[in-house]
């Protein structure tokens, strides 16, 4: 199923104009909204088009403890949910539950916009996955609760790497670059054996955070950009040569149609979200006719010998701090993510938010691939100036002087580290 997660593609541009209003923990006093009877809930479309039951099993669960309540909701579209938020935000309006995307968080927990909640009141919050616990976390503190997750993976055409006399996906780096290396050879230097945007700042950070690199680093409360240390420049260096060796289309562009050009034919391989090489074989997009049951998803295999990390996309559930539900807020939350609705998330083809659940993923063939890559996985440096270094795309021009030989893989490094600095610390 395709859905492009647009929340969780960064927060650029997103201004919350809300002040914190105090709070307590949901659910931790009496005066937090115990006895409410009634409870807003805004969900994106998402919910609403593909697992609507599952919103129904959490609000009969809600219900049951509290008769009579009423419980309301609202749908909206990625890109209309975030205005209309800010706008309510800043009246006495404010819904009870809200998704956000994973990304998303960051700009309103610095704003206090969300109640802190506690953490051990929902169920298999100490399994919660890596990613998706920091997207709720800020300053120590929890302000949402993971919802679903959606990860990245390798996808080949089979078909072309058999031509080469290759026919099975790689388990180790070196596998694949042999495999490429042959693909490359056969079809000539206007052909992308692997079509890697150069752009992709996903792409390129988890060749960085496979190499024991990392964006940023946190110390005694202040955060300090880590591009240009030498873990960082060796996965970028890295990330370089793929783009160097495979990469044969327009070094300046971005991964947003990447699904398109695969699906043009002129590539052999991506490494992208889970559900770009199907979109990609859709019939719509499909200017070969033959990549309908021809692609193939991987685990991406790291150079360092692991796999390799990537970034989950995916969607958070808060509490608005203005909320006057609070404690009843939390426990739809509760209902909603809890056992059972991870398993209906997971039935209609969604990661869940706990290592509990991917564990069982792992055992099952048609499973196996996104949830075994999702386990090891990292997440934007939760500081409170992150967003602004997304609005002023420093990584993507950082990648763009790398991959088109304008800078060396060091002085880029060093002026995107410069460029975070500034900005990174700054609510």
């Amino acid at each position: 199923m395709k859905r492009k997660l647009i929340a969780a593609i960064g927060i650029a541009g997103m201004v919350v104009t809300v002040a914190a209003c105090g709070g307590s923990d949901s659910g931790s006093s009496d005066n937090s909204g115990a006895d409410a009877k009634e409870l807003t809930v805004w969900l994106t479309v998402d919910a609403q088009n593909n697992w609507p039951e599952l919103v129904k099993a959490a609000d009969a669960a809600v219900q049951k403890k509290h008769p009579g309540i009423k419980i309301n909701h609202e749908y909206y579209g990625w890109p209309d949910k975030n205005t209309k938020l800010d706008a309510v935000l800043a009246t006495d309006k404010a819904p009870d539950v809200v998704e956000m995307g994973n990304t998303e968080m960051l700009g309103y927990m610095v704003k206090g916009a969300f109640a802190p909640l506690d953490a051990s009141k929902f169920t298999n919050s100490d399994a919660w996955l890596d990613g998706l616990k920091a997207s709720v976390t800020y300053d120590g503190k929890t302000y949402g609760v993971p919802y679903y997750a959606g990860g990245r993976v390798g996808n080949w055409r089979k078909d072309l790497f058999a031509s080469v006399g290759v026919k099975s996906t790689p388990k180790t780096y070196a596998e694949l670059t042999a495999a490429l290396d042959k693909v490359q050879k056969k079809e000539g230097d206007k052909f992308s054996a692997w079509y890697q945007p150069t752009r992709d700042w996903y792409a390129a950070m988890s060749f960085v955070y496979d190499a024991g690199g990392s964006i940023a680093v946190e110390s005694g409360g202040q955060w300090k950009a880590n591009l240009s240390s030498p873990e960082s420049v060796k996965g970028l260096t890295e990330f370089k040569s793929v783009v160097d060796k495979y990469m044969h289309g327009d070094k300046t562009k971005d991964e947003s149609d990447r699904y398109i050009v695969y699906g043009q034919g002129k590539s052999g391989m991506i490494f992208g979200a889970a559900w770009e090489g199907a979109t990609s074989a859709d019939p719509k997009n499909d200017k070969t006719g033959k990549l309908k049951d021809n692609l193939e998803n991987f685990v991406m295999p790291g150079p360092s010998g692991k796999n390799m990390p990537v970034f989950l996309g995916g969607s958070d559930l808060a509490v608005p701090v203005k909320s006057k539900a609070q404690a009843v807020a939390a426990e739809w939350i509760n209902a909603f993510t809890g056992p059972s609705g991870q398993k209906g998330l997971i039935a209609k083809g969604n990661l869940p938010n706990n290592k509990t659940d991917l564990a069982t993923l792992k055992n099952d063939p048609a499973t196996a691939v996104p949830a075994t890559a999702a386990e090891s996985n990292w997440f934007v440096p939760m500081a409170p100036g992150w967003g602004q270094v997304e609005k002023a795309q420093v990584l993507q021009t950082m990648l763009q002087n790398i991959g088109t030989g304008k800078k060396s893989v060091e002085a880029a490094a060093k002026e995107a580290d410069t460029a975070i600095d500034k900005v990174i610390n700054t609510k």
